[in-house]
């Protein structure tokens, strides 16, 4: 991937790519934080927090990232961003089921009531999860959501 991005027409999609990812990583942690406040799970908040990021993420992409790839039919390319971003979505669940309780745990001792570990290790579960998934995302939308961009 390092020798990907000295091209510099990349590096600057790969820049555009990760503001993007920023924007949807606070729709993610913003969702997400709302509806666990409000008593949904944290699988199911995340997984709706994922797809409000995914539908936000796909418009800029499109838009700014790659405008040129515009060619490609919009239904046909959102359903290949959709697709990529599930399988994202396949590599998150497993990070946020069984990475958090093991930081609730650790974070326990660090934290005076409850609900400020189980934030603290929500939220660091989260990071973990969308810096993976990012990297994922990126690479696989480049070279198939996005590859009729030279």
């Amino acid at each position: 991937m390092i020798s990907f991005l000295k091209n510099p027409q990349e590096r600057n999609r790969f820049y555009k790519f990760a503001v993007v990812g920023l924007i949807g990583a606070v729709i993610d942690f913003s969702v997400m934080n709302i509806l666990v406040h409000y008593g949904f799970s944290f699988i199911t908040a995340g997984t709706v927090s994922f797809v409000c990021a995914v539908i936000s993420n796909f418009f800029w992409n499109r838009f700014w990232t790659y405008p040129e790839s515009r060619s490609k039919k919009f239904i046909g390319q959102l359903l290949q961003f959709f697709m990529v971003n599930t399988a994202g979505l396949l590599i998150r669940f497993p990070i946020l089921k069984f990475v958090e309780p093991m930081l609730d745990t650790t974070f326990i001792s660090f934290s005076a009531t409850k609900q400020a570990h189980q934030a603290l290790s929500h939220n660091l579960t989260l990071a973990m999860a969308v810096g993976i998934v990012m990297m994922w995302n990126f690479i696989v939308n480049r070279y198939w959501t996005y590859n009729d961009v030279d």
